[in-house]
């Protein structure tokens, strides 16, 4: 009775560290800084979804790029007609994880991943530096990087002789908790 209960404890521990080995969010926030001469402006949403499989060291990342609010209701129109979210709906990450993570510790982590960024029906490789954090609740992830608009072809509206900024500061701040198992 003794070897039964030991193997189920092993089986019991096995199968929760593989389950705890996925990290997944739906309400993650992805906030977006423009620049304009004179005026800067931000968008963001709260809904993010992505996921982290430690096992694997896979990131996958998207988000609705309708969900974007600036504030402005002609600014956010004016954004979804240059961004053509009617045609490219996502902002896309797919990569890995290529820095280590110690799930043992609750210090703040530097984390770097590695894969393919896709935004206006456009992929372009990239690297973003950001942090993980161990919590109670998950991984803590905060990340940012630089979106040059011409690299993924979006013409930066303009008014006038304003135009805005083809660089876009784009930071993401998200709380992953395990995957519940199927």
């Amino acid at each position: 009775m003794k070897q039964i209960l030991n193997s189920l404890f092993i089986l019991f521990v096995f199968s929760f560290g593989l389950h705890a080995q996925i990290y997944k969010t739906e309400s993650g926030k992805a906030v977006f800084l423009s620049k304009v001469p004179l005026h800067d402006f931000e968008g963001s949403s709260d809904q993010l979804v992505g996921l982290i499989n430690l096992e694997d060291k896979t990131v996958d990342f998207y988000l609705d790029l309708e969900t974007l609010d600036t504030g402005n209701g002609k600014r956010d129109k004016d954004m979804r007609l240059t961004l053509e979210t009617k045609k490219f709906p996502f902002g896309e990450f797919f990569g890995k994880l290529v820095s280590d993570f110690d799930t043992t510790s609750s210090e703040i982590q530097a984390a770097k991943v590695e894969g393919v960024f896709k935004i206006h029906g456009k992929e372009k490789e990239v690297e973003i530096d950001g942090t993980l954090q161990m919590m109670d609740e998950g991984i803590l992830l905060k990340a940012g990087w630089i979106l040059n608009l011409e690299d993924y072809a979006i013409k930066p509206p303009r008014l006038l002789i304003i135009k805005v900024d083809e660089e876009q500061e784009i930071n993401i701040n998200a709380l992953l908790t395990p995957k519940e198992s199927n």
